[in-house]
């Protein structure tokens, strides 16, 4: 298994929220005029898609592959398994990707040679190979900041950015947002599934959290019209005044990409097709463009675009007490308490065995001690509530991030 270094690579470079939109406005590629997509007719193609980037430096390079496939009027995304990857340089260096998780295939840093350019060799299990075009190395500049502003609308997040050298232009962000948060009830007592409640240790806690998310919109911009390479409070996100994300503490990790002129074509196409049209049945701008191509058959499409070089990062924390006043979270889940007996007194109260089974939906909270008492010390009647209610592990995870301070 390779070794991801660094909270940097907590990104995985992702189109999921668009690409099904990616699907049909890539089949535009062939042609120079407005067309209806062939999806509205038949379109049983399976396109392989490629994300991600080769990192020239001290990260990780991340592929993930998958395969679109139409059922019936929807399009769905599949993992590619099985297949080899590797980096090759123009001067004949070859660098083998390995498969980490189904249809993701990773490098521990590989320290690229920034005077030579690169491309992606792909060969999937049905043997059909895919190249990229051979790609310079094109490092982003430095982040000069993320800032934030609290206002009523939301928590907005912005970048600022230069170039001094006015080389870089053409930019690209994604970012990685992680917080921590709480579930609606403190739970004191959990079920071993099988024969019994316990009380839970400290290290069982389930009430606090730590939930992420990875940016999936298209964030792009161009200084070719300023007068200077300079990128001033560009928006990346705006998280809303009743998320939890803002219920204890935020962090937000922005990372920079510099593109090519031809890369930033290529997403500036993509934003447009998934950001201003609408729906995938509209018609599409007239070019779109991808630096991908299959060696097997030049006729099939091929879904993304490599960049080469090294982003940078910066992240930011934002506590609760940096916000306005009006800032109210809401839980996202109606939450309700109700109490299970040992004898259930009447009809339609819920037993405490009720609580015990794995694959109960019920989570016990506080345990009550009633009369008369159980012999053996324990209680005689619970609190409890959902999962969703009084275990945060269903949406997040217990252990901090290492980056978390």
């Amino acid at each position: 298994m390779l070794a991801v270094i660094s909270d940097k690579n907590l990104f995985l470079y992702s189109f999921s929220k668009w690409i099904t939109t990616l699907v049909v406005a890539m089949t535009v590629l062939a042609c120079k005029k407005q067309f209806t997509p062939p999806v509205l007719i038949s379109d049983n193609s399976r396109y392989l898609v490629i994300e991600g980037v080769i990192n020239a430096g001290n990260d990780s390079t991340i592929i993930k592959l998958s395969r679109t496939k139409k059922i019936d009027t929807l399009r769905t995304v599949f993992p590619e398994a099985n297949a080899q990857v590797s980096v090759e340089s123009d001067g004949s260096n070859t660098f083998v990707l390995r498969e980490i998780t189904t249809g993701t295939y990773a490098a521990a840093p590989l320290g690229l040679d920034n005077s030579h350019k690169y491309r992606l060799r792909i060969k999937t299990s049905d043997n059909k190979e895919y190249v990229s075009d051979f790609i310079p190395v094109k490092n982003a500049p430095p982040i000069d900041s993320v800032g934030f502003a609290a206002k009523t609308i939301g928590l907005e997040i912005y970048v600022n950015t230069h170039d001094a050298n006015n080389a870089t232009k053409y930019y690209r962000w994604e970012y990685r947002e992680d917080w921590q948060f709480h579930s609606a009830y403190v739970s004191t007592y959990y079920s071993d599934g099988l024969n019994a409640l316990s009380a839970r240790l400290v290290s069982q806690q389930v009430y606090y959290c730590f939930g992420s998310v990875q940016s999936s919109n298209i964030l792009i911009a161009s200084t070719t019209k300023l007068n200077s390479d300079v990128i001033y409070h560009s928006l990346i996100t705006v998280v809303p005044p009743t998320s939890e994300k803002l219920e204890t503490r935020y962090s937000i990790l922005v990372k920079q990409y510099a593109l090519t002129s031809d890369a930033y074509s290529f997403w500036d196409n993509m934003q447009k097709n998934t950001e201003k049209l609408g729906s995938i049945f509209d018609v599409l701008p007239s070019e779109s463009q991808t630096n991908y191509h299959c060696v097997s058959n030049p006729n099939e499409l091929v879904i993304g675009y490599l960049s080469v070089g090294n982003p940078s990062y910066q992240r930011i924390f934002i506590s609760a007490d940096q916000l306005l006043s009006g800032y109210s979270p809401v839980y996202p889940t109606v939450c309700e308490i109700d109490t299970a007996f040992q004898n259930p007194p009447h009809s339609g109260t819920l037993p405490i065995a009720d609580l015990i089974p794995a694959s109960s939906p019920y989570v016990p909270v506080l345990g009550l001690y009633l009369k008369p008492p159980n012999i053996n010390g324990s209680p005689t009647a619970y609190t409890y509530s959902t999962i969703l209610c009084a275990d945060c592990t269903v949406r997040g995870t217990t252990t901090m991030p290492a980056f978390w301070k």
